[in-house]
C-alpha cells in the first residue's frame, strides 16, 4: 500500500509556523500550554486567526480539533480568518449594569463607535460597585460612558499597588515548627469554611486531601464570575500577599508540590500585580516554597467550579466532571488536589496568626465567623464591607451601605448572586449565613448580595440572571444545557405556566452535572413563592 506523505487535514503554512513559534516561546508542549498559547496569539491579534490555530495545534502536538474544540469554548476568544483590527468593547448587561442603564449605553455606543470599535454584551465584570461597567480590550472602565470610553482610548493601563507588607512570616514560622497536625486543628475548631460559594469546612477539607497518597497539588480559584461578586478582587487590590500567604499555608498543611492560582481574565491589572509578587517571592523565598503558577481565564464562568477549573489548567474545555472521584482524591492531572477560594486563603493566614478564637467568637445573631459581603444595587455605599456572618441585609445597609439610595424603598434582594435565589423585603432580617437561607430556597453563596428598590422589576432582574445562566452553560448535560434555555422562553410568556417551570426545576436539581444547573432555579422558583404579582407582568 502506498504511504501517504502528509497526514489528513489542515496543514499550516511557514509563515504562521514562524509567527506561532515566536509567540509559544517558553510555553510547554501539549495541552498543559494550550489555554496560556491561545491567550498569546489572541493578545497578538486581537482574536484567533484560523491559520494561527492550525500551526498552534502542530507546535503544540495536538490535532486541530483539539485546538478549536478549546479555543471555541471561551468568551474571549474569537475565531476569524482575518482580523478587523478594531478594539474590543465590552460592556456588562448583568443584573446590577442593567439596573443602572447598560442597555441604553449599549445603543449610544454602537451609535458612536459602532465603526470603530467591536462592541460586544459581557456578563459581569466584577465591578458591580460602579455601574455600568466596559473594558476597553483589557483596561476597566467603570461608571462607564461615553465620554470615558472615548477618554479610555488614549489612556494608558494603570498597574495597582498593594498595600499588605510581604513579610510571610507566618509560613517561614510554620514550615520552622514542622506541625502540620495543630494548624489544622485550629483551622478546624475556628469554624472557618469555603468562601466560594459551598461552604465546606476547611479543615475537613485539609484532612480528607491528605488522606490520599502523593504528590498533591492545590489550585486557588480566584475565577469570580457569579454576577455581583467582587470581593476576591478588592481582595487582590488591598491583601495580596496576605492571600498567598494563606495559599502556601494551606500548600504545606497539605504537603502539595505545587500550588496553581486562577484568575479570571477581566482583572487585568491584579494579574499584572500577582504576576509581579509572585516573581518576586520565588525569587526570594522566605523559607522552601512549592512550585507557584499562575493561569489565566478566558471567559467562562463554568470555570469557578472547582473541577472545571482544573480541567481548563488542563488544557481542556472547561466541564464540570462527574464525581466520583472526588478532587482530593483524583484531581489536577490525576493527583489529589486541594482547592480553594481567594477568600478562604485570606482568613486562613489571618486564623493562623490570631488563633482560632478570633475568628469564631466573631458573628451576629447567633453565627461565627467574618466575611467579605459584596454589595451592589440601590444602596447609597455599594463595595466590599468586612462584616460578621449572620448580619442581615437591614443591618447591612444601615450600618455599612449608608442606607438606601435616595429616592428608593428597597423591595428585593440577592443575597448570594444569581445563583442564590431572590427574597422579598419582608425577609430582609434574616441572618446571612450559611444554612440560614435554605429554608427560604436561598443561599449564601460568595455573599454576593444585590440589592433592588420599588423602581426595579423583580422579574427582569430573574430573566437577565436567567439568560446568564442560558448562555454561560457548558452543554455538557441535557437538564442544563436545555433546561436553562427552557426557562427563559417559559418566563418570557405572558402567562407563564408555573406548574411548568417548577416541574422543570426539579428536573434540573436533580439531574444536572454541576452547581450551575442545580442552583439555576432559585431565582424563577423564588419569583413564583414570594412576587406572584410579578410573573404574569
Amino acid at each position: 500500500m502506498k504511504r501517504r506523505k502528509h497526514i489528513r487535514g489542515r496543514h499550516a503554512n511557514a509563515a504562521d509556523r514562524e509567527a506561532v513559534a515566536s509567540l509559544l516561546e517558553g510555553l510547554p508542549l501539549g495541552r498543559e500550554g494550550l489555554l496560556a498559547a491561545l491567550h498569546r496569539v489572541n493578545d497578538c491579534h486581537g482574536c484567533l486567526l484560523e491559520g494561527a490555530l492550525v500551526a498552534l495545534a502542530e507546535r503544540l502536538g495536538l490535532s486541530v480539533a483539539e485546538v478549536f474544540e478549546v479555543a471555541s469554548f471561551y468568551h474571549h476568544f474569537s475565531i476569524t480568518e482575518a482580523a478587523d483590527g478594531r478594539p474590543i468593547l465590552r460592556v456588562c448587561d448583568s443584573i446590577v449594569c442593567e439596573m443602572h442603564g447598560a442597555e441604553a449605553l449599549l445603543s449610544t455606543l454602537q451609535t458612536k463607535f459602532g465603526d470603530t470599535l467591536r462592541i460586544e454584551r459581557a456578563p459581569c465584570m466584577g465591578r458591580c460597585a460602579h455601574p455600568p461597567v466596559a473594558t476597553l480590550e483589557q483596561q476597566p472602565i467603570e461608571n462607564a460612558t461615553p465620554e470615558k470610553i472615548d477618554s479610555a482610548l488614549r489612556a494608558e493601563q494603570a498597574e495597582i499597588a498593594t498595600t499588605t507588607p510581604a513579610d510571610y512570616r507566618q509560613i517561614s514560622q510554620l514550615v520552622e515548627r514542622g506541625d502540620r497536625d495543630t494548624l489544622t486543628e485550629t483551622i478546624t475548631q475556628s469554624g472557618l469554611r469555603g468562601m466560594g460559594g459551598a461552604g465546606f469546612p476547611t479543615g475537613r477539607k485539609w484532612q480528607l486531601v491528605r488522606q490520599h497518597d502523593g504528590p498533591r497539588l492545590m489550585v486557588v480559584n480566584i475565577d469570580e464570575g457569579e454576577p455581583g461578586t467582587f470581593k476576591d478582587r478588592f481582595l487582590l487590590e488591598t491583601a495580596l500577599h496576605r492571600c498567598i500567604e494563606g495559599a502556601l499555608i494551606a500548600a504545606w498543611a497539605v504537603e502539595a508540590e505545587a500550588v496553581h492560582f486562577y484568575l479570571r481574565d477581566e482583572y487585568a491589572d491584579c494579574r499584572r500585580a500577582l504576576e509581579k509578587a509572585l516573581a518576586n517571592l520565588q525569587a526570594d523565598p522566605p523559607c522552601p516554597l512549592p512550585q507557584l503558577h499562575l493561569h489565566r481565564g478566558a471567559g467562562a464562568y463554568v470555570c469557578g467550579e472547582e473541577s472545571a477549573l482544573i480541567e481548563s489548567i488542563e488544557g481542556k474545555r472547561g466541564m464540570p466532571r462527574l464525581r466520583p472521584p472526588y478532587i482530593a482524591e483524583q484531581g489536577m492531572f490525576g493527583r489529589p488536589t486541594l482547592a480553594h477560594n481567594l477568600e478562604t486563603l485570606y482568613w486562613v493566614a489571618e486564623t493562623t496568626e490570631r488563633g482560632a478564637d478570633f475568628f469564631r467568637q466573631a458573628g451576629r445573631n447567633g453565627r461565627h465567623g467574618l466575611r467579605h459581603f459584596s454589595l451592589s444595587g440601590r444602596v447609597k455605599n455599594p463595595g466590599v464591607y468586612l462584616a460578621p456572618a449572620g448580619i442581615s441585609l437591614r443591618e447591612l445597609i444601615d450600618e455599612y451601605g449608608g442606607g438606601m439610595a435616595d429616592g428608593h424603598q428597597l423591595k428585593a434582594y440577592f443575597p448570594g448572586g444569581a445563583a442564590g435565589g431572590i427574597l422579598p423585603a419582608s425577609l430582609a432580617d434574616v441572618p446571612l449565613d450559611f444554612d440560614t437561607l435554605q429554608p427560604h430556597g436561598c443561599f449564601i453563596g460568595s455573599a454576593a448580595v444585590m440589592v433592588l428598590s420599588d423602581q426595579d422589576s423583580v422579574k427582569q432582574a430573574v430573566l437577565n440572571a436567567l439568560r446568564f445562566f442560558a448562555d454561560e452553560s457548558c452543554g455538557q448535560c441535557t437538564p442544563c444545557r436545555s433546561g436553562t434555555v427552557r426557562t427563559v422562553e417559559l418566563l418570557s410568556q405572558p402567562q407563564p405556566d408555573g406548574a411548568l417551570l417548577e416541574a422543570l426545576a426539579q428536573v434540573m436539581q436533580d439531574a444536572s452535572i454541576c452547581g450551575l444547573g442545580q442552583a439555576a432555579p432559585n431565582p424563577f422558583l423564588c419569583l413564583l413563592r414570594y412576587f406572584p404579582e410579578e410573573v404574569a407582568s
